[in-house]
Order: C-alpha cells, then structure tokens, then sequence
C-alpha cells in the first residue's frame, strides 16, 4: 500500500452518490450482484483447466513441507512481516522515550496481539527480575504491605478486557497536520484480556481508610519513576494490579512483571513496572499530571487530571495509504470505543456527514473495550468522504473536529476524541483529509 500525505478538503458542495442497501435486499445478493467480473467472476471453463493443468498447482503442493517446529514461541508467517509497531520519527527527543503505533489496519476482531501493542516510554524499559520485585501498598492503611510476586499471584485473579489509550492519541490532528495512516492517526491503542488482582482486593487486604483516603499514588520502577494520582473511586472500583495480558505474563514492553491498569482512563495512568501504591487524602500533582497529559484551553487556563478517554470510533478499513481494487462491494469496517463504559452505536456517513447509516455492532460489546463495527457499501467509483461516529451507553455523541476546537481551541495535544475523515479517490487511493 503506498502512503500519502494528508490534506484539507472543503465540505461537498452536492451529494457524493454511494449505492444504499434496500431493505430487502440480502448481503449475500448485494455482493453478488456488485461482483459481476473480475477474481470472483470464475466461468466453468477456468475451474475444468485448474483441475487438470498440472503447471497450475502450486509447488508447495507438491512436496513435503519444513519439519514441524514443536519447541519455542511461535513466530507469524513471513509473509506478515510487515504488520508491526511503527515509530514516528521527532515525536521524542531520546530513543529511551518512545512511541510506536499499533497497526490497526492490519488487525481483526477487538483483540490487540501483545507483540504489536502500542508502546510509550518515559525513560526507556527496565529489564526487573519478578524475584525480586515487591509491590509497596502504604500511606492511609491500617497494615503496610510488602509483596513479592508469588504473594500478588497467590490473591483471587480476575480475567477482564479492556483497551488502553495514550493520551496524545490523535494528537497530531488537532491541528492541519493529517498523517498518511490510521497506524499514526489512532495507532496509540490496544485492547487485550487482562488478568490480575482487583486493586480494590489488595486495600481491603492493607485496610485502606475509607474516611481519609481519597487517592492513590502509583509508581512505576523505571528510571523515570513515573507516578500518577488515581482517585479513590476508581481504584475501589475496576482498577486492576495485572501480571498477565492475553493469556501469557506481560511482555517487557508493557510493564513486565506488574502493571496498574485503569479502565478507561488515558494510558500513563496505567503505570508500568508497578512497585509502589499510596493512599493519601489530596491529589500529589505530580510532574506528569501538572506539566503534562494536561489541555490548554482557548482561554489560556489548563485543564487538569481529565484522565477519561471519550467515546471515540475509526475507520480501519478502507484508511489513509489502502487502494481499493475496483469498484463494487466492499465492508467498511473499525473501531470504536468509550472510557464511561460501553459503545452503544456507530454510524457511518460515505459522504462526508450528509448523510448516516447505522453500522453493525460485532459482539461482543463490553465496557471501556474497543467494539468492532461493520457497514456493507457499494463503491461506484465517484469520490467518497467516509467517517464514522460513535454514541456510548452514557448519551455522549463523538464530536466533528469544529465542535472539539470549539470548546477546546487548537493548541492541546490530548484526548482528541473528533471524527476522522478518509478520502476514497477516483482511483481507489485514500487519503488523510481534515474537511473545512
């Protein structure tokens, strides 16, 4: 797929014409009757010459395979090297504090493969030794702990899916700056199945105090030692201590032995590399929590601790640097999702918002989980303005960009939550376009 630069569009002055489902008329039928030539168009003919022209077998039909490999961690195939993380050159001054972007357009279903989750560093990634490593829980509780990993894994686990979201994701959209993918539009997420020990679980077991304690400092330790304040109702609620992710320990990356997760709440909350949880009964202010991951409003003020990702959708297929084949049948599919709690509807618009149709919702639909979405839509080869819009269980209503730089201008970085815009040219190309 070839990448291109983005670019802003003026809204369509008409309709762009894009084929309409009928009531009645079945998927299967509407993709029959859009596929009237080309690979699915086989006749008779060709099927009677595949079977008996031996030059069109392939040749690893005809001979035995490699030896079956049953020791050691399975690899993808070769064939898949290209779907991995990928940096962006300049976001970060250091290599020790990086980004790279999970590729969206690559995936299927709402589960992230841990070996492309999305990665954002503070000061590189330490290498802990589980034996070693202890979990502190102090502050406003009756009995400090000191717990090694064997004590953390031996407390009642829970098995749960959630996505975690950076912050900044999306954060070069706020301005004109239109990226050529949806890997660096919305590639600073993932989704995973997580399993650890309900937080609630672990200060009940210390004996928080429930009349003083009003938030929790978290600790991460690598060498930047980032600490973050989660508050009280949170961490009694769904926030989890996790040591494994997608049915295997955590990889390095992603905080190897023990990680905080936060359910919903922007992705530097979830501290990597836990050793460290204080009950106190004020907000610490903390260097990431007063310098950073913080929205600098039109009017000069800041706009601080607005730690939950709204509700929020992408389309991944077609997206910015794909190239449909032809015109004819194709399934417009994406991502949504919501930190309040579940995704309640997605509609999708080929025509730049004029007009919506209501997308399919894949199950399962679970709460501050992405929820993958899919609209059948015949392409007639005329230019095409496709985005998506997603409404959460709570009423929330994902804005446009106007409405979002309405309220929050244009010099924030975080939590952009706006519609985002591909461009189905003539000739199948898409593009990144930011509609005026």
């Amino acid at each position: 797929m070839k990448a291109m630069a983005g670019r802003v569009v003026p809204a369509p002055e008409g309709h762009l014409a894009a084929a309409q489902l009928r009531p009645s008329q079945s998927r299967r039928g509407f993709i029959r009757n859009s596929v009237t030539t080309g690979a699915l168009a086989v006749t008779g003919s060709a099927f009677a010459q595949a079977r008996t022209d031996p030059t069109l077998v392939p040749p690893w039909t005809r001979s035995l395979g490699a030896p079956v490999v049953t020791t050691g961690y399975g690899m993808p195939s070769k064939h898949e090297a290209n779907v991995q993380r990928r940096q962006s050159p300049g976001l970060t001054p250091q290599p020790q504090a990086s980004i790279s972007f999970t590729p969206l357009q690559n995936l299927f279903g709402i589960i992230t493969p841990s070996g492309v989750h999305f990665e954002r560093h503070h000061s590189g990634m330490p290498e802990v030794d589980p034996q070693q490593h202890r979990l502190m829980i102090h502050g406003l509780v009756k009995r400090p702990l000191m717990l090694t990993m064997d004590d953390i894994m031996r407390f009642p686990s829970v098995s749960r899916i959630h996505f975690i979201e950076c912050g900044a994701n999306g954060g070069m959209e706020w301005g004109n700056v239109a990226v050529p993918t949806v890997q660096y539009t919305h590639g600073m997420i993932a989704c995973s199945e997580f399993t650890g020990v309900l937080l609630s679980t672990l200060l009940d077991e210390a004996g928080v105090d429930r009349a003083q304690g009003k938030f929790v400092l978290a600790e991460g330790a690598d060498g930047s030692a980032l600490t973050r304040t989660i508050p009280i109702e949170f961490a009694l609620s769904d926030v989890m201590v996790v040591y494994g992710q997608n049915g295997e320990m955590l990889r390095p990356e992603n905080g190897y032995p023990l990680r905080l997760l936060v359910p919903g709440v922007q992705g530097v909350s979830s501290v990597k590399w836990l050793r460290r949880l204080e009950v106190g009964d004020k907000p610490w202010n903390t260097r990431e929590e007063s310098l950073h991951y913080i929205d600098l409003l039109p009017d000069g003020m800041h706009r601080q601790y607005s730690g939950v990702q709204e509700v929020k959708s992408v389309i991944t297929m077609p997206s910015g640097g794909q190239k449909l084949v032809g015109k004819g049948y194709y399934e417009i599919t994406g991502l949504a999702w919501s930190g309040r709690g579940k995704v309640k509807r997605v509609d999708v618009s080929v025509d730049g918002g004029r007009d919506w149709q209501t997308a399919r919702l894949q199950e399962p639909v679970l709460s501050k989980a992405l929820t993958r979405f899919r609209l059948d839509w015949n392409w007639d080869g005329a230019p095409a303005l496709l985005q998506s819009r997603a409404v959460d269980e709570t009423g929330h209503v994902q804005p446009n960009i106007h409405q979002l730089r309405a309220v929050r201008g244009v010099r924030s970085i975080y939590h952009n939550n706006a519609v985002q815009t591909w461009r189905v040219q003539p000739d199948g190309e898409v593009w990144n376009v930011q509609v005026a």
